[in-house]
């Protein structure tokens, strides 16, 4: 089966070429979506071995994993992987997230912080606020609670899955979305542990406890236009 990584970029210019190679051992296709930077991201992408498309305008990380997907099934993605740009993902999860799909146990599978392997670094603050995304993910959006990781941007889809899930959040509330979007299809899911390292510049452009009444008013506006 043919993978493809799809990795929203943006003013990831000192990262984004190590994810690149890092990645390309495990899939057939990188494609880094360059969402508007205003450094030389786009650029080191392609130096790295990627296939780059940008967006002009920053439009989010949920638009730049949406045009990303489409670009990878376009161009014969059998599973699409959507993996960060600032080094935080671990590449040799790849294996772990695709495996459940090529065994046709799967249409989607997570990479979950919460199963065992201690997230390397992370604060207990946004450890607290992953907790109530959690529950708020259940009690509003009927996300079961068995799902561990609310926030999780480290996924794996098979091509029908890829096309079925028709997640619209531009911004971080993507994930609570394509949650729940799964939660309530036919489509088949479930977590792997996975291992994620924080350090001071990936924790200064992740969710902040700031961010999470946006991600809510972004969700509950969604909802009601669905």
């Amino acid at each position: 089966m043919r993978t493809f990584a799809v990795v929203p970029a943006y003013n990831e210019e000192k990262t984004v070429a190590g994810v690149v190679r890092g990645l390309l051992p495990a899939v057939e296709e990188v494609i880094v979506i360059d969402d508007g930077s205003a450094d030389g991201t786009a650029a080191a992408a392609a130096s790295a071995g990627a296939l780059v498309a940008r967006h002009v305008l920053n439009r989010g990380q949920g638009a730049a994993l949406k045009t990303g997907t489409v670009l990878a099934l376009e161009h014969g993605a059998d599973i699409v992987v959507h993996i960060d740009a600032d080094g935080q993902h671990d590449p040799e999860a790849i294996r772990k997230l695709v495996a459940p799909i090529e065994a046709g146990e799967a249409d989607i599978v997570y990479g979950s912080r919460f199963l065992g392997i201690e997230a390397e670094g992370m604060p207990a603050s946004r450890r607290a606020l992953l907790l109530l995304a959690r529950q708020f993910n259940a009690l509003f959006l009927g996300v079961p609670r068995t799902f561990t990781d609310p926030q999780s941007g480290l996924r794996a889809l098979n091509a029908a899955a890829a096309r079925a899930i028709d997640f619209r959040q531009d911004r971080m509330a993507h994930c609570s979305e394509i949650l729940r979007l799964v939660a309530h299809s036919p489509l088949r899911s479930r977590e792997v542990p996975v291992r994620v390292r924080y350090s001071k510049e990936t924790l200064a452009k992740g969710n902040k406890a700031t961010d999470a009444l946006g991600i809510v008013w972004q969700l509950l506006l969604g909802s009601m236009h669905r």
